[in-house]
């Protein structure tokens, strides 16, 4: 078979490309038409796509494909996930308790029991890889602090397993994960003393001690938590002399110190929060008096806080929160217009549309100061 080579076409006059006003055929077929890939965004399913075409759906939200005369629906899996449909609170201070609940983050209504730990305790954190969910660090009523790591397999309501252990007793930390790693920051490691800015990590998947990650910008105790599949961010708490603003950051699949990331619309300790794969939320917490706003960053960019609402009560401490990625519920408070009592209230929000957090339901316990985390 014989090559033709051309390095270049030209007009008649060689000044531009050709114009050839009745196009070009190639095996009976418009040269326009070829490898044309036909792509729609509308309510309307399309009238006559071609073989191959795709249609986002506006009205529902969904992606479809044509093939052979029929449209089929696109969707895929994350299997690397740090949230899930199903929320978890474990532990807290009320009598320092060993409960675990559970709630279907899309479905407003009261928490269900989901298990015990292995040690009762406060002041724990916890994160998921979606999968299996892990609770670690806390404290008795009285001087111990632990540095016990329990997991639960999220999905399946049960008692909690040991999983193995943080590089140091820890009270107060704060925790998140990218999918594969869970990592904990700062926290205090006895009842009397001790604030650290050390971060442990742990691959969620497998069992056994925590490593050194690296450290946080500076000591601090009573911080929050939370990120995406990329980055975990550490924001407020309290350093023993005073609280602060700081939101530092670490890239989780990569050891190290962190960054400094911005700084919260004012100094906090005792904060919750909930995170997406874009934005983290922090809400509650004690400044100068307790406060019940909810505030924002994007996790991606580097910035300070902005206001996103108001949580439905004033806490005096928020232990922190459950997501699916779409919403974000927030529980276990301390409730200053209680006398900084014990609660059961849920609030939840819609991550993607600031405004005021909305009832969700109760815990079937009273408690404050326990570990959340999602999965499915």
């Amino acid at each position: 078979m014989g090559k033709i080579k051309v390095d270049t076409v030209t007009n008649l006059a060689g000044s531009g490309a050709p114009n050839i006003p009745d196009g070009v055929t190639i095996d009976g077929v418009a040269l326009a038409s070829v490898n044309k890939q036909e792509h729609y965004a509308q309510s309307a399913e399309p009238s006559s796509p071609a073989n191959g075409a795709v249609w986002y759906d506006t009205d529902d939200d969904k992606a479809y494909v044509y093939v052979n005369s029929e449209f089929y629906e696109l969707t895929y899996t994350n299997m690397t996930k740090n949230s899930g449909s199903r929320g978890v609170f474990g532990g807290g201070e009320g009598s320092v308790l060993d409960t675990m609940d559970y709630i279907t983050i899309a479905t407003t209504g009261n928490a269900t029991d989901f298990g015990n730990l292995s040690v009762a305790r406060r002041y724990l954190s916890g994160c998921s890889n979606n999968s299996r969910g892990v609770f670690a660090g806390g404290a008795d009523a009285s001087t111990t602090v632990y540095d016990t790591i329990d997991y639960i397999t999220v999905s399946t309501p049960g008692n909690a397993t040991d999983f193995g252990n943080l590089t140091q007793t820890t009270k107060q930390p704060a925790a998140s994960s990218n999918g594969v790693r869970g990592v904990f920051g700062g926290g205090i490691t006895s009842n009397a003393s001790g604030i650290t800015n050390k971060i442990d990590y742990i691959t969620i998947a497998t069992t056994g001690n925590a490593s050194d990650f690296g450290d946080l910008s500076a000591a601090r105790q009573s911080l929050a938590g939370g990120g995406n599949l990329t980055r975990a961010l550490f924001a407020g708490g309290y350093t023993g002399s005073a609280r602060v603003d700081t939101i530092d950051y670490i890239t989780v699949s990569t050891t190290g110190n962190a960054t400094d990331f911005g700084n919260l619309t004012v100094a906090k300790n005792s904060v919750g929060a909930v995170a997406n794969s874009t934005r983290f939320l922090t809400a509650g917490g004690y400044a100068t008096s307790s406060t019940n706003v909810i505030e924002y960053v994007t996790i991606a960019n580097t910035g300070n806080g902005t206001d996103f609402g108001d949580l439905t009560i004033t806490p005096c401490a928020t232990t922190g929160g459950v997501t699916n990625e779409t919403r974000g519920v927030f529980g276990a408070y301390a409730d200053s217009g209680t006398g900084c009592a014990k609660s059961n209230i849920m609030d939840y929000i819609t991550i993607a549309s600031a405004g005021n957090a909305t009832d969700f339901g109760d815990l079937t316990v009273a408690r404050y100061n326990a570990g959340c985390l999602s999965g499915a």
